[in-house]
């Protein structure tokens, strides 16, 4: 089992620099998307051109053949966490897995038809709720379904990761994930201070965690990853340092530090939490840089605005080379083209076309066993959509624009078209978030916790920010 380090690291941070971020967290402090797709999730709609949707699915025979990215979203938990605003359904109810199940394998068979089950599938996810909800003979079960249908790879370059709960993970089910074709595995593990952890009714000492991590690493996993989330009630600089020094000293390949996003109105089970225990804006931007100076002092690197990777890493790699993207699961290795979502709620981004599944289950079923399509909502992409994908997917993927290039692409005078937002970021340029070029805009580190703010300029659906206007819709950027 790993050891943990004797000693605290200690901040170099001086007053100056404090009362600067204070200030910055102030000025930008609003609420805004986190650009895991371009248009975000609240502009699909229910009346998308589907017609046109199923057109291009029949003429679209070059891509039959292109590789595949699959989600598949697993529902259920057995308990409920405070903070989760995933789409969930907390049961112990003994027939809902087969119920699910037997559901999931229509929309299977009814998918691989349309999008076509002979291309081969370089990444597969499998997300949540709880994917380990299911038992070992119902993981099996699954993946053989999938397996049936789509052309599952057992060699070559593929990326297939699970998100697996530690508080509900039998040792056994590691070896038979390994042999279920998995080589990338997902720990939640959000904070490790008890306090916090009541506060947010997920109970999982280190010592439980600490044999699970041994064991991924015995049966030669590719990767190991730890979600963790900052903002989350009772912490401060002192608990999330002690929380870094153990998930530091377990040493997973990748580390995936999430904002909390505090939204009671819209999750009935963050009314549990109190707001008042909840860290400010300012104190948020403080503990995002103690996470980013402990694990870069240790020896990662930062991707992005929340992603921290080993540097021999795929990701960090992926970065270098502009290979690397921004969805649904967060930053990934830029590997298929298309994504096809199965299971409810999940989202599917194909050809110029995001689809979303029906989110609540009972309906799901429904479309299901009345042999409907599944996507209840969704958009197409229209160009002035791509141009501003191709800016925000570069500003929070590569740190940069390319300017040359972009206006290369799209047959424009970026400087010319942009001349609005080009004067709001002069402003974000005066207080140190980035660089503007004649041919490139370069994210400075101080203007990482900003990202979401700077990418805000170029989405076309938003009014301006307002930090004294609230929405419902989105979560704070700070």
């Amino acid at each position: 089992m790993a050891q943990l380090p004797t000693e605290a690291s200690h901040l170099s941070w001086t007053e100056p620099e404090f009362l600067a971020g204070r200030a910055l967290a102030e000025k930008y402090s609003c609420q805004g998307p986190r650009y895991t797709s371009y248009p975000t999730a609240p502009q699909f709609r229910e009346d998308f051109p589907r017609e046109q949707y199923n057109s291009w699915l029949c003429n679209s025979e070059e891509r039959r053949t292109a590789p595949l990215s699959l989600y598949v979203h697993l529902p259920f938990c057995h308990d409920i966490c405070y903070y989760c605003g995933c789409n969930k359904v907390v049961t112990r109810e003994q027939h809902a897995v087969r119920n699910y199940l037997r559901r999931l394998k229509v929309e299977v068979e009814h998918q691989a038809l349309l999008v076509g089950g002979n291309r081969p599938v370089t990444q597969l996810h499998w997300g949540g709720g709880t994917p380990n909800y299911l038992d070992n003979g119902e993981l099996t079960e699954l993946m053989h379904v999938l397996a049936s249908h789509f052309r599952l790879l057992d060699s070559g370059y593929r990326e297939y990761s699970i998100e697996i709960d530690p508080r509900v993970t039998n040792i056994d089910t590691i070896p038979l994930l390994k042999g279920l074709g998995f080589n990338r595995i997902s720990l939640g593990i959000q904070d490790f201070n008890p306090l916090v952890q009541k506060a947010i009714n997920r109970i999982q000492p280190y010592d439980q965690v600490a044999p699970l991590v041994d064991c991924i690493r015995y049966n030669n996993f590719r990767s190991l990853s730890f979600d963790l989330i900052y903002g989350l009630p009772h912490q401060d600089r002192h608990t999330i340092g002690e929380t870094l020094q153990k998930v530091i000293a377990l040493k997973p390949d990748r580390i995936a530090c999430y904002n909390y996003a505090h939204m009671p109105q819209r999750f009935s089970s963050q009314r549990a939490i109190d707001r008042l225990a909840l860290p400010t804006p300012e104190e948020k931007l403080l503990l995002q840089c103690i996470i980013s100076q402990h694990l870069q002092g240790a020896g990662y690197i930062h991707i992005g605005m929340d992603h921290y990777v080993l540097p021999e890493d795929e990701l960090a790699i992926a970065q270098r080379e502009g290979r690397l993207q921004r969805n649904f699961q967060g930053y990934s290795l830029n590997i298929a083209e298309d994504m096809l979502g199965l299971g409810v709620s999940a989202i599917s981004q194909l050809g110029d076309f995001y689809l979303q599944n029906e989110r609540d289950l009972a309906a799901y079923y429904s479309l299901v066993d009345q042999g409907k399509p599944t996507a209840y909502r969704g958009c197409k992409i229209s160009r002035e959509d791509k141009l501003r994908q191709f800016i925000i997917m570069s500003l929070i993927c590569e740190l940069r624009l390319d300017v040359v290039e972009c206006n290369r692409c799209f047959g424009i005078d970026f400087y010319g078209r942009f001349q609005r937002e080009i004067e709001q970021m002069r402003q974000m340029e005066t207080d140190g978030l980035l660089q503007l070029g004649a041919e490139e805009i370069q994210i400075s580190e101080r203007g990482r916790p900003f990202l979401r703010n700077i990418c805000m300029l170029f989405d076309a659906y938003l009014e301006p920010p307002k930090p004294s206007a609230p929405t419902k819709t989105f979560s704070a950027t700070i």
